[in-house]
């Protein structure tokens, strides 16, 4: 079997192998740009204790921020699917949009105008520099799939990092039944 390489709309899923980085373990990041400067993401399994309006006040929005990685964890981003409603959003992949007007997204969160399975919010991303992921998808840190999901914003947080290790298949089924502490095994 081939290995996918990283590409702008596919998903990057940690390797077991990673189970001692806070940061990434059990992490799917859907890849947001990848070229041959760079790479982001954003994690879109790791739900925050934050919702839209505990960080901008002025929104009122209870979806719950996400965190997308450990850079620039002040900032916020968003992906969505509402293009239509959003202008000057790039295009991720089929139906997938990153960024946009800020305030169009303003004004349709303040009237209740997206749903959840719309959009999702960031704090922070996850980024690398040339090479970079190329040399962790070498060491087996990350491997690349398919973004499979006609709703990437309506997946089950607690179980896609296991969905996409038992697709995946092999030894893959062993890890995704481990216990998140592995200790406790």
């Amino acid at each position: 079997m081939s290995k996918l390489l990283p590409t702008k709309g596919r998903l990057l899923i940690a390797e077991p192998s990673i189970l001692n980085d806070n940061a990434f373990n059990r992490s799917i990041i859907l890849l947001t740009e990848h070229t041959s400067k760079n790479s982001i993401g954003f994690i879109i399994n790791k739900p925050l204790s934050y919702s839209v309006k505990d960080l901008i006040p002025e929104i009122n929005c209870s979806f719950v921020v996400y965190q997308g990685g450990p850079v620039e964890q002040d900032n916020l981003y968003f992906v969505h699917k509402a293009p239509q409603l959003i202008p000057e959003s790039i295009e991720v992949a089929k139906g997938i949009f990153w960024g946009g007007n800020f305030n169009s997204l303003k004004e349709l969160l303040n009237n209740q105008k997206l749903k959840t399975s719309d959009i999702r919010f960031f704090l922070g991303y996850s980024g690398w520099e040339n090479n970079q992921l190329e040399e962790e998808l070498e060491t087996d840190s990350w491997f690349v799939s398919e973004n499979n999901y006609s709703n990437i914003f309506a997946t089950d947080n607690a179980t896609i990092w296991k969905d996409k290790l038992l697709e995946k298949g092999g030894s893959y089924k062993i890890w995704a039944n481990a216990p998140e502490d592995i200790q406790l095994n």
